[in-house]
């Protein structure tokens, strides 16, 4: 179902993408939030940190002030020159949150504006990093886990 004109849908990328590039300007990277729906979980991720050259981050699960908060902690990690790596688990400040950083192997399947942003295709999409948080010290598919598995997806999972 057509919500819009395409000359409407174009106005409309257009003012996003000048409000995307006014963000990352100022602050260094925007964050994009995805509602979920049913058992597809909400999503964020961050449009700028690969112009710091860092993957983008990426979680699930997370309702819309969380996932806003984890993500500016970590980019602001990213821009104080911390590297973020594959396997790395880092205590979210403020917080007894454990993230552990994970590779993203589809990220053209998902961080749609970040790939607008940079004028990238999906295959040759930016790199991202998934942020995997624990529940009472448990990540997804280990014991103690006590959340519905299909809130935060294994990285490269696809719902679609």
């Amino acid at each position: 179902m057509n919500t819009g004109s395409d000359d409407q849908i174009v106005a409309w990328l257009e003012e996003q993408d000048r409000m995307i590039t006014q963000i990352v300007r100022q602050d260094g990277w925007a964050v994009q939030y995805v509602n979920g729906e049913g058992t597809t979980p909400p999503f964020a991720y961050t449009v700028g940190l690969f112009g710091l050259n860092h993957p983008e981050l990426i979680v699930f699960g997370l309702d819309y002030s969380s996932a806003i908060g984890l993500l500016n902690y970590m980019g602001t990690k990213v821009r104080e020159g911390d590297d973020l790596l594959h396997g790395d688990v880092v205590l979210w400040e403020g917080t007894d949150t454990r993230v552990r950083i994970e590779v993203l192997p589809n990220p053209a399947e998902l961080i749609f504006t970040a790939n607008r942003f940079y004028q990238r295709p999906d295959e040759a999409s930016v790199p991202a990093f998934q942020l995997t948080w624990d529940v009472n010290g448990a990540f997804p598919g280990q014991p103690g886990y006590s959340k519905p598995g299909w809130l935060q997806p294994a990285p490269g999972t696809s719902w679609a």
